[in-house]
């Protein structure tokens, strides 16, 4: 009698929701207009919107896959934490460094320097060294020829 129930429990668990051709079929048409919803907001200048814009059509196309073609829908709800969790931790990585781009050419109270924002060096002129900003690795002069 356990054995029995065990292939029921088992044979219960292994069953996958099969999603209906029609389904599908409405899935790739709203995958292919926000593609091209896509491809026309990108024509379009929305100023400081235009990232905000493009990551949200994005994850609404993303949203689709994994539901959908990844089963998260009818599937287990651990697994669909699961990746809820991953993209909470993408979206926080990602405003963390939008944050740390945004304020990289400002000047840092902390020392007074300023640095240059597209490699992070100290930018010359304007506030003078402090311990944080000035080279403190010497290097060897070399000597002159005789």
């Amino acid at each position: 009698m356990t054995i029995a129930r065990t292939d029921e429990r088992e044979s219960k668990d292994a069953h996958a929701h099969v999603a209906s051709a029609q389904s599908y079929w409405a899935i790739f048409g709203a995958l292919v207009l926000l593609t091209l919803l896509t491809v026309a907001v990108s024509y379009a200048d929305f100023g400081k919107a235009n990232i905000v814009i493009a990551l949200f059509i994005a994850t609404l196309k993303a949203s689709l896959v994994a539901l959908f073609f990844m089963h998260l829908w009818h599937g287990n709800a651990f697994h669909t934490l699961t990746f809820l969790c991953a993209f909470l931790f993408l979206a926080l990585f990602m405003l963390l460094t939008h944050d740390d781009l945004g304020t990289r050419g400002q000047i840092d109270p902390a020392y007074g320097g300023t640095v240059i924002p597209r490699t992070g060096q100290v930018a010359p002129g304007g506030a003078p060294e402090s311990s944080a900003t000035a080279n403190t690795v010497e290097t060897a002069r070399p000597t002159p020829a005789r």
